[in-house]
């Protein structure tokens, strides 16, 4: 019988690599978590389907011997046109958690962020690296509990709030609810043998430092004291009244830079434009909530056209090649962005395995731009696609 090589962190040349070591060193519940979204998943395929219906058209002959990837974006400079979304949890897919994020993207000089259910507090990311950071905030039912994140982020210097608006209840996370993944993790009869046949994962998860949810832990114990489902803890947890006008005064609360993640709509994101907000994340929560929802690059063009030059775009999720990126920023948006597209590395290897993931995607945006005949991505424009 034959059986193929277990594979390592040299293996991985794309970030499909990266998520098929992901599932080889996760418990499957925990590699499920960050693989699966809602109901069928026909939008998460979509987000990076989308990219494969557009087609870029080259120039050549452009003298391309030195070029500039580098972008600003809600008012600090990025060396590349790409983001680290916020995500949740980071800890329980790898110990080094949103740490070896942070030192990644310092390393690479990215924007990156943190969610409000980070394993690691606000106060820690702040003092462990200067590259800009977003947090990204979930509004609680628990006011006090807004009230304190938004003001540790202010004491800490955060660069932006990103306030995310498309979970007003948790989507059905079907992977989730078969393997019974909570938060913190907890072993079921199915899933036992799981996290078993994963020793590493499960000796550094039980013997290196508790998890914690240490934004949230002053005021709730759900997700970090007490087990509990995503989509249950959504839409028990989280303000399902919330609107614009508390939008407005959350961004006045905060007073710094703000921008909205799970925008999708035009007249959204027209609102939001009127309002006066910085920046909007064209995002579908990487198809965790509203299966059937529209793609971001699919829907990319028609919020450019509403709103572009009025306030910034970033296309968020599907993200996996220095060609998507192109495509997004030809398309409009002013940056791209995305989560699966370091988890999987996070989850693979850590620190280093994130490293590896965003100097695959700079080799490829480096590459493709000289292939494109183009030395700044500002010069990417609609005249270089073609949808098909």
């Amino acid at each position: 019988m034959f059986y193929a090589p277990a594979m390592r962190l040299k293996d991985c040349h794309n970030i499909a690599d990266f998520r098929l070591l992901a599932k080889q060193r996760l418990p499957w519940p925990v590699f499920d978590y960050i693989d699966g979204a809602a109901d069928d998943e026909l939008t998460k395929n979509r987000n990076t389907d989308s990219f494969a219906d557009c087609d870029l058209v080259p120039d050549v002959l452009a003298g391309v011997e030195h070029i500039d990837t580098s972008v600003t974006i809600m008012g600090r400079k990025s060396a590349l046109p790409l983001i680290l979304s916020p995500t949740a949890l980071q800890r329980v897919f790898h110990w080094q958690g949103e740490r070896a994020v942070a030192r990644a993207a310092e390393k690479f000089g990215l924007w990156f962020g943190i969610s409000s259910l980070a394993t690691v507090s606000i106060e820690e990311i702040a003092a462990l690296v200067s590259t800009p950071k977003m947090f990204q905030l979930y509004v609680h039912k628990d006011k006090g509990l807004n009230a304190s994140m938004i003001q540790r982020c202010k004491d800490a210097k955060f660069d932006a709030i990103t306030l995310t608006v498309d979970t007003i209840v948790g989507g059905k996370r079907e992977r989730c609810l078969r393997s019974g993944f909570a938060s913190p993790p907890t072993f079921t009869p199915s899933s036992f043998m799981s996290y078993a046949i994963k020793p590493k994962w499960a000796l550094d998860y039980l013997l290196r430092e508790k998890f914690a949810l240490p934004n949230l832990d002053t005021h709730v114990r759900e997700g970090t004291a007490e087990a509990v489902s995503i989509q249950k803890y959504f839409s028990e947890m989280l303000d399902q009244s919330m609107d614009w006008k508390m939008v407005e005064q959350i961004r006045n609360d905060w007073g710094g830079t703000f921008c909205l993640k799970g925008v999708m709509s035009v007249g959204d994101a027209r609102r939001a434009a009127d309002m006066g907000i910085d920046a909007i994340m064209i995002s579908n929560h990487g198809g965790r909530q509203l299966d059937g929802s529209r793609s971001p690059f699919d829907q990319l063009p028609e919020i450019v056209d509403a709103v572009g030059g009025r306030i910034e775009i970033i296309c968020d999720g599907g993200i996996r090649r220095g060609t998507h990126i192109l495509k997004s920023l030809a398309a409009g948006a002013d940056c791209a962005s995305g989560g699966r597209l370091y988890l999987y590395a996070l989850a693979a290897a850590g620190q280093a395995g994130v490293e590896r993931a965003i100097q695959l995607l700079k080799e490829e945006i480096e590459r493709d731009m000289k292939l494109m005949g183009v030395t700044s991505v500002d010069q990417l424009n609609r005249e270089r696609l073609r949808w098909r």
